[in-house]
């Protein structure tokens, strides 16, 4: 299971999505989650509407290269429009293990049309359905997280989609009965090389589940 590390690897709130947060994850050989937008026609990383002097999103992809690529990176894309450019970066940076999601169904079609690895995201309000079929990955979500299912977990990843797990932690809900229930998945899933979990605390999940650190 690769762990990735929500917004990088932040020990205080003002460090979510920055510089130092993923240049702190990648060194762990952790994967990450950021979100993306655009400012001034270029892409950056911001989960609320960008300012002058937000993180580039190019400085984020070269310290991953230069990290050696740990990890997936899962792009959080925040506006619509914004297939193309970034297309074009994950391409100059020979990015390979990416995906994005959260898009709009019109902006999910456009990162479909234009090659982007694209997850569907599933929750208790958002079924699977034709737009998971036409996705390559899912972004496994819950509104609170719910337990894992091993049969379908095992279904998405034996058809070749990657699936992310959305720790619990991110919505505020405790994470130790997820995380449990996770550690007791059948091995097969558990062991996946395409199973992710997206979590606030890396380390502690990477610790619980006795993950190894990603490699390339």
């Amino acid at each position: 299971m690769h762990i990735l590390a929500h917004r990088g690897l932040w020990y205080t709130p003002d460090e979510k999505n920055s510089r130092e947060a993923f240049r702190r994850a990648f060194r762990l050989g952790f994967g990450a989650e950021t979100d993306v937008r655009d400012l001034n026609g270029s892409l950056v990383v911001s989960h609320d509407m960008p300012v002058t002097g937000a993180l580039p999103l190019e400085v984020v992809l070269d310290d991953y290269r230069r990290a050696g690529k740990p990890g997936w990176l899962a792009l959080n894309l925040k506006a619509d429009g914004l297939a193309v450019p970034l297309k074009a970066l994950l391409t100059r940076y020979e990015i390979e293990r990416y995906f994005c999601f959260d898009m709009s169904v019109p902006d999910t079609l456009s990162c479909l049309r234009n090659g982007l690895i694209t997850a569907a995201r599933i929750s208790e309000y958002e079924q699977e359905g034709p737009l998971c079929a036409l996705t390559s990955a899912v972004w496994l979500d819950g509104f609170p997280p719910r337990q894992p299912d091993a049969s379908q977990l095992q279904r998405w990843l034996t058809s070749g989609k990657p699936v992310c797990l959305v720790s619990p932690e991110l919505h505020g809900h405790p994470a130790d009965a997820f995380l449990a229930a996770v550690s007791m998945l059948p091995e097969a899933v558990r062991h996946h090389p395409e199973l992710m979990l997206c979590t606030d605390h890396p380390r502690h999940a990477q610790r619980t589940l006795k993950c190894t650190k990603s490699t390339v």
